[in-house]
């Protein structure tokens, strides 16, 4: 360490405690008095080993004590700040024409080819090209996710406020913008991203955005030849699993760097596919793993044994501009619409080390019966209770959802054939919510190959639910 740094470092330390550390006021007394600039930006350098946030008035404080707090109302549109970083990049490699002619089309067939990679399961290398229209595609949906996704958890307390993050096969950067604008401006953030492809450099452009206390490192490796340094409070790995020979190895592997209390967060897009491979790695971890949710384990020692398709769907975004320019550019080739994406749903699982669960709640069993159990019990009326794993499935008929208790062998879903004041709750209740259900009817459905819960007249649903969830 230069003497420059040093003195810069004992004053920031000595100071830390006494009042805000002000560059304009410690020059003063470093050898040579470099410039406040100078100062600011070894501070900056500094802010991780001294645990120092930036305020905004250029000032450096202690870090926050305790859980992080997010005001978070749900995600409307891509933010401006970060679709013009991601259009200047465009510029700079295709020109102000880039949705028009051959740079136009290139990107269009490339994501043609993306899409259809994808819905074949083969796999997808990625050149700058692939980079670029996967962050035309993708950036906006996963920004939303990760916010959708995280933000129950920080109102639940389980995110510090001074926090660590490994982001495996971060991407284009989605993930690490939506948690950047998640966190309060005075979080002081660590953030990894692991991330070996063409990606990274879309990534290393679009951090460029985060806000003065999210410090930012990308390891370009490969997520199962990285080896971390340290602990993580936050592991996130989104839209990876599916590409990967042993994702519960690999999941397994990331646990051991998982802090005390932290969270490994895995993503998926919503399909049939995607969604129930990432069941299939929970039910292949969990001796490892507590499920924090959404799907956790109502019944102690039991877990289910059936595919489970479950994924939440959150409100649509605005179109961005650039997904529709590229769209529009097309000229008939493509369906309209076709290089817009601004659906957001996903599937997702929240792991802990911990045994903590977002509903710690064990079924009194003289009051309820188990899922596991349903096979006895059909034509039968019983009291359950359940997690909502669907938002409403039927088209047109009476709404349909599934439901689990984490016992169960055989899919099971909720059908509301009587709307009601005491039934209401069903349609109300979020997804990963807790249902308290009276006198259910349980059939049989052959040409589903499930069990049917019939909530009718002389049925009753309680919303149970978290509050981080409403």
């Amino acid at each position: 360490m230069s003497d420059r740094r040093q003195a810069i470092r004992e004053n920031a330390q000595y100071l830390r405690n006494v009042r805000p550390i002000d560059p304009g006021e410690i020059y003063e007394y470093v050898d040579g008095q470099p410039h406040p600039a100078v100062v600011r930006e070894t501070l900056r350098e500094l802010a991780l080993e001294l645990d120092l946030i930036e305020r905004e008035d250029g000032t450096f404080v202690p870090a926050p004590e305790g859980p992080v707090s997010t005001d978070f109302h749900g995600v409307e549109a891509f933010p401006e700040a970060h679709a013009r970083e991601l259009e200047d990049l465009l510029v700079d490699e295709f020109g102000p024409g880039w949705p028009e002619g051959t740079s136009g089309e290139r990107l269009r067939q490339r994501l043609a080819t993306l899409k259809e990679a994808y819905f074949e399961q083969r796999e997808v290398g990625y050149d700058d090209l692939t980079a670029l229209a996967y962050a035309i595609y993708h950036l906006p949906d996963n920004y939303a996710v990760t916010q959708y996704v995280l933000a129950p958890l920080i109102r639940e307390g389980q995110v510090p406020s001074s926090l660590r993050v490994l982001d495996v096969g971060a991407g284009t950067g989605g993930p690490a913008l939506g948690l950047a604008d998640l966190l309060p401006d005075e979080a002081l953030v660590e953030y990894h991203a692991v991330e070996p492809s063409a990606n990274a450099d879309v990534l290393e452009t679009m951090l460029e955005e985060t806000g003065r206390n999210v410090h930012t490192t990308i390891h370009r490796e490969r997520a199962q030849e990285f080896e971390p340094a340290g602990e993580f409070d936050l592991i996130l790995i989104a839209n990876v699993l599916n590409e990967l020979d042993d994702p519960a190895g690999v999941v397994e592997e990331y646990g051991e760097w998982l802090a005390e209390h932290g969270n490994l967060v895995a993503i998926e897009p919503a399909d049939r596919n995607t969604a129930t491979g990432l069941r299939r790695v929970e039910r292949a971890v969990e001796d490892e793993f507590t499920i924090y949710a959404p799907t956790c384990r109502l019944w102690p020692d039991r877990s289910p044994d059936v595919d489970c398709w479950s994924f939440d769907r959150k409100p649509n975004l605005e179109v961005p501009a650039f997904q529709r320019r590229l769209d529009d550019a097309a000229g008939g080739a493509f369906e309209d619409g076709t290089f817009v994406n601004v659906d957001v749903q996903f599937a997702y699982s929240i792991l802990r080390t911990d045994e903590a669960e977002r509903i710690a709640y064990t079924p009194d069993r003289s009051r309820v019966a188990s899922l596991s159990e349903a096979g006895e019990l059909v034509t039968e009326r019983v009291d359950l209770v359940v997690i909502k794993l669907s938002h409403d499935l039927s088209d047109g008929g009476n709404p349909l959802f599934v439901v689990g208790d984490g016992s169960e062998r055989e899919r099971v879903f909720a059908v509301l054939t009587n709307e009601s004041l005491l039934t209401q709750d069903l349609l109300d209740a979020p997804y990963g919510g807790l249902l308290d259900i009276e006198n259910a009817l349980i059939l049989w459905n052959d040409d589903e190959g499930a069990f049917n819960l019939v909530i009718d007249d002389q049925a009753v649903v309680d919303d149970a639910s978290p509050a981080s969830l409403r």
